[in-house]
């Protein structure tokens, strides 16, 4: 479950930039979002707007010292593990979505990966199957 000031904002976005498939859309009457889901590969992704009150990561960083420090390094900090099967054109189309790139695509053990940051500030760690 991951908090987003704009839920229904993030459901367009982690389409297009990561190509989740939304499969949930709940909305209080004022048009927020109060849950949704989305399929990522075999995974699923439930985000929501909690409160008006909430601030997502980046913003969190904007007033907080601490915070500012702790996402000096390009590692996911509070953030989701996504198993993919096509680590390469997944990387591109994040990029070319405005996904903010932590780290290249990295190879060795344990596998392959790369690390964004989405509109928000949350971290995600992409990690290409293994088709041994």
């Amino acid at each position: 479950m991951i908090s987003y000031e704009d839920g229904i904002a993030a459901l367009e976005w982690l389409r297009i930039a990561f190509g989740f498939r939304e499969t949930v859309r709940l909305t209080t009457p004022d048009g927020k979002l109060s849950h949704g889901e989305m399929e990522a590969g075999d995974g699923l992704i439930m985000l929501a707007s909690p409160t008006p009150e909430y601030r997502s990561p980046k913003h969190h960083r904007e007033v907080c010292e601490q915070a500012r420090k702790w996402s000096t390094v390009p590692w996911i900090i509070d953030g989701v593990l996504v198993h993919v099967d096509d680590l390469d054109g997944h990387f591109a189309r994040a990029k070319a979505a405005g996904a903010m790139i932590l780290s290249d695509i990295d190879e060795g053990l344990p596998g392959r990966r790369y690390r964004a940051e989405d509109f928000e500030g949350h971290r995600w760690f992409f990690f290409e199957k293994d088709h041994a």
